[in-house]
C-alpha cells in the first residue's frame, strides 16, 4: 500500500495533525471541508456559502490528487440544523454528476468555528 498527503493552497490549511487529503493507492479521503473564504479568513454567511465553498476546496484538492469531482464515490455531509438539507442539496448538485456519490448526512451538535455545514469524501482516481 502507498500512502502520500495531498497539499494545495486552495484549500484551507490543516489547523491540527492530519492532511487536506490522503491518496492510498488509487483512493483519495479528503478531510472535512467547512465553508471558508481563504481570503478573508471567514465563514460563508448562509448555509447555501458555505456548502459552495467547501465543495470548491474540495473541488481543488481532486484537482491536486489527480482527480475532479466525478471520481467521488462516497461524500459525508454534517449538518448543524437538518433542515438545512434542502437548501444543501441545490447547492451540492451542482458539483455532481450521475450517478451521483453514495451518501450520509448527520445533524450534530457542534462543528468547528461554529460552521453550518462540513463535507468530506472518498474518490476514486481513474486508472492512467
Amino acid at each position: 500500500m502507498t500512502k502520500r498527503a495531498v497539499f494545495t493552497d486552495g484549500a484551507l490549511k490543516p489547523v491540527g495533525p492530519y492532511s487536506q487529503a490522503v491518496v492510498s493507492d488509487s483512493l483519495v479521503f479528503i478531510s472535512g471541508q467547512l465553508g471558508m473564504n481563504q481570503e478573508k479568513m471567514t465563514l460563508g454567511e448562509t448555509v447555501e456559502d458555505q456548502t459552495l465553498l467547501a465543495l470548491q476546496s474540495m473541488e481543488r484538492i481532486l484537482s491536486e490528487a489527480g482527480g475532479c469531482m466525478d471520481d467521488v464515490i462516497k461524500t459525508t455531509v454534517l449538518l448543524s440544523d437538518m433542515n438545512d438539507f434542502a437548501a444543501v442539496n441545490k447547492v451540492y448538485s451542482q458539483f455532481f454528476n450521475e450517478p451521483y456519490p453514495a451518501r450520509a448526512a448527520f445533524q450534530v451538535s457542534k462543528l468547528p468555528l461554529n460552521a453550518m455545514i462540513e463535507i468530506e469524501a472518498v474518490a476514486k482516481l481513474k486508472e492512467r
